[in-house]
């Protein structure tokens, strides 16, 4: 017992230290919520002897810090929306999407021998999604590739999708459900695109898609996709039409050609020639005439 008072002796002093350090904790430090609800930001004082500390709140966001709580007052947009509890915990109402950040609560104790201390708090405000923008082709011919698209920005967490037809969900695994074994698509539940790569007559149907995240699911209305065969017999018959028309027109406008109905024909105007002046007459232009007249001369 003799050898272990020293040693006990010198712990005294560190614990002292200890116990006059200001020191915080929280309930939570990653506190998750939906948007428009309220949420608590926990920080706990677990020991101090300073009788009024002061408190701070600092939001960080993309690189930047700015007070939500300095100088006993609340800050900017959280004057209205905002308010300590239980003297250093923050309490934020009506939460947005721009809420998500690290919120730091910062302790100044000047009695202490540990005169600060810092906890962070990383708020999740959760966003449900908007109803997904879809587009469905109306028509597909059977054998060709048909891509549907599903997506929506705004949700929070980043929405992942789904697709039914016929009310039925469709599987990212054809293999697992045996009403689809038959079709050859691919799903991607991140980017929401869903191609068939060779459709054929049982793919025709109505098609939806589900945007889901943590915060919940929106929907977008059923769309009709059509899988028609195409009619070879008949294109083939409106080509040979067309061959034949563009024949008989042809054949036309030679036979116009060989009966002259497109030679050029000369007016009898066009050849009409002046004619020449007879021996004995001059002609003479008068300003009151305004054009030429004739003077027979006689020669003997």
């Amino acid at each position: 017992m003799a050898l272990r008072r020293p040693a006990l002796v010198l712990l005294l002093p560190l614990l002292g230290c200890r116990l006059l350090a200001v020191e915080l904790t929280s309930s939570n430090t990653k506190p998750v919520v939906q948007e428009f609800q309220s949420v608590e930001l926990s920080c706990i004082i677990k020991s101090t002897v300073t009788a009024d500390p002061r408190i701070e709140w600092k939001k960080i966001r993309n690189g930047e810090t700015s007070y939500v709580f300095f100088d006993n007052k609340m800050q900017g947009d959280f004057a209205t929306r905002a308010e300590i509890l239980s003297r250093t915990s923050l309490v934020i109402k009506n939460t947005t999407r721009m809420d998500t950040a690290t919120y730091r609560c910062e302790v100044a104790a000047p009695s202490d021998t540990k005169t600060i201390d810092e906890i962070n708090i990383q708020l999740t405000v959760q966003v449900k999604p908007v109803t997904p923008r879809c587009v469905v082709p109306k028509a597909v011919p059977v054998g060709k590739t048909a891509s549907l698209h599903c997506h929506e920005n705004e949700g929070y967490p980043k929405s992942t999708y789904s697709w039914y037809r016929n009310s039925e969900p469709l599987s990212p695994d054809t293999k697992t459900n045996t009403k689809f074994q038959n079709s050859t698509y691919s799903l991607n539940p991140t980017t929401g695109t869903l191609v068939f790569h060779a459709v054929h007559k049982g793919d025709t149907g109505r098609y939806s898609c589900i945007a889901t995240n943590d915060a919940g699911f929106a929907k977008c209305e059923e769309q009709e996709m059509e899988v028609y065969d195409l009619n070879i017999g008949g294109i083939i018959g409106g080509v040979l039409v067309v061959i034949a028309v563009l024949v008989l027109i042809t054949l036309g406008i030679c036979c116009a050609y060989r009966r002259g109905y497109f030679a050029n024909s000369k007016e009898s105007g066009e050849s009409y020639k002046t004619p020449a002046k007879p021996d004995g007459v001059n002609y003479i232009r008068t300003d009151d005439e305004g054009d030429f007249r004739h003077k027979s001369s006689f020669v003997i």
